[in-house]
């Protein structure tokens, strides 16, 4: 079965490039658009789509606050969220992780990224490359909210040594194969630590279990380099 989007944006144009694109592909298809943020949440309810593309500034509800209301809905956990923005609101997209959308990809991205980076959110595999895991978690992500502290490590010792090691290389921004070379276990080994530490720490997904790994502390952001 084709993996159904949802488009949110206020531009109309972009929608229907976008519309195109997808549909265009045998294994996606655009099952809905929504202008602002109010009608992807009505949509995303309606249609459970598997992935809404979201932007983040809409008039009136915002992508941000749409964002927030589909992941914090139990019965919407099988919608994945994927940000567009541009470098001037990365502040926002840190929220809307924290949140629980799973990746953000500029409005510049190819067609072809574009399209990847759907099926990667939709699969749960990875929440960006490398180095922009690193980037936008080290910028904005990594400090604690206050509310929070005390809270996420306390959470972190259900998990086992490994499931912690296995963790840590990920918010570094490790795919599952570099772990794997580095820790000489399987790919399928480390993916199943990855998913036990996923259900044990309640994250959606692995873009939110990499937050939680900077937030509590497990990983510590790299210092600013000179110059």
């Amino acid at each position: 079965m084709p993996l159904r989007v949802l488009l949110a944006d206020d531009q109309a144009l972009l929608r229907a490039t976008f519309r195109m694109l997808i549909d265009s592909c045998d294994d996606m298809e655009v099952v809905g658009e929504a202008a602002d943020g109010g009608q992807a949440v009505e949509l995303t309810r309606a249609l459970r789509p598997d992935l809404v593309v979201m932007d983040i500034r809409m008039p009136g509800t915002d992508g941000l606050e749409a964002t927030t209301v589909i992941c914090g809905d139990p019965e919407l956990s099988a919608t994945r969220i994927l940000i567009l923005t541009t470098f001037e609101t990365d502040e926002y997209v840190a929220r809307a992780l924290r949140a629980g959308a799973s990746g953000f990809l500029g409005k510049d991205v190819s067609a072809d990224a574009l399209l990847e980076g759907i099926r990667t959110v939709v699969s749960g595999e990875a929440l960006l490359s490398p180095a922009a895991t690193r980037l936008l978690v080290t910028r904005f992500v990594a400090t604690p909210e206050p509310e929070n502290s005390g809270v996420l490590p306390a959470r972190l010792a259900a998990l086992t040594p490994r499931e912690r090691e296995v963790t840590a290389l990920a918010a570094n921004g490790r795919s599952n194969a570099e772990i794997a070379d580095s820790l000489f276990l399987s790919p399928l080994t480390v993916r199943t630590h990855i998913q036990r530490a996923m259900n044990k720490l309640d994250a959606r997904d692995r873009a939110q279990l990499v937050v939680i790994a900077y937030r509590s502390g497990l990983v510590r952001p790299d210092p600013p380099s000179a110059g």
